[in-house]
């Protein structure tokens, strides 16, 4: 199992590090003016999210794989367990959120500012840190 624990480590933290720059790739495409640059990070952006959709669903097949073997047995009654898929059903949405965002900035069709994208760009980070609270400190 400890070989499962560490793939699915290295996968989640690949995913993550896909969302925390993706939304950063929002922020600048928002400020963006010039069609050429627009295009530049249209591109890099679908590029990425391609990239790490693999990552995601790596990530949460290995967890279930964990689950399954080990934790569901031993921390079924635990509450943390429980908030945990939560957030990372959360963060599942989030990572299609941003697919649609793409979407949106691809037809041109993206009305929201810089600031909103500033925003947006920490709740992977709010996730992050919940996520290994729970599943280090298993507070209840």
């Amino acid at each position: 199992m400890i070989w499962v624990k560490a793939f699915h480590i290295i996968f989640m933290v690949a995913w993550f590090a896909g969302l925390f720059y993706l939304p950063r790739l929002f922020v600048n495409h928002a400020v963006a003016e010039e069609d050429e640059v627009r295009a530049r990070l249209a591109l890099m952006e679908i590029r990425l999210y391609r990239f790490i959709t693999p990552w995601m669903a790596l990530t949460i097949g290995f967890g279930l794989w964990l689950m399954i073997d080990y934790a569901w047995a031993a921390y079924a009654h635990m509450w943390w367990l429980h908030l945990k898929l939560a957030l990372v059903a959360a963060l599942v949405g989030y990572h299609f959120y941003c697919g649609r965002i793409i979407r949106d900035f691809t037809n041109n069709d993206c009305r929201r500012s810089h600031v909103w994208f500033r925003w947006f760009n920490e709740l992977p980070v709010l996730v992050l840190f919940a996520a290994v609270v729970l599943a280090v400190v298993k507070p209840f």
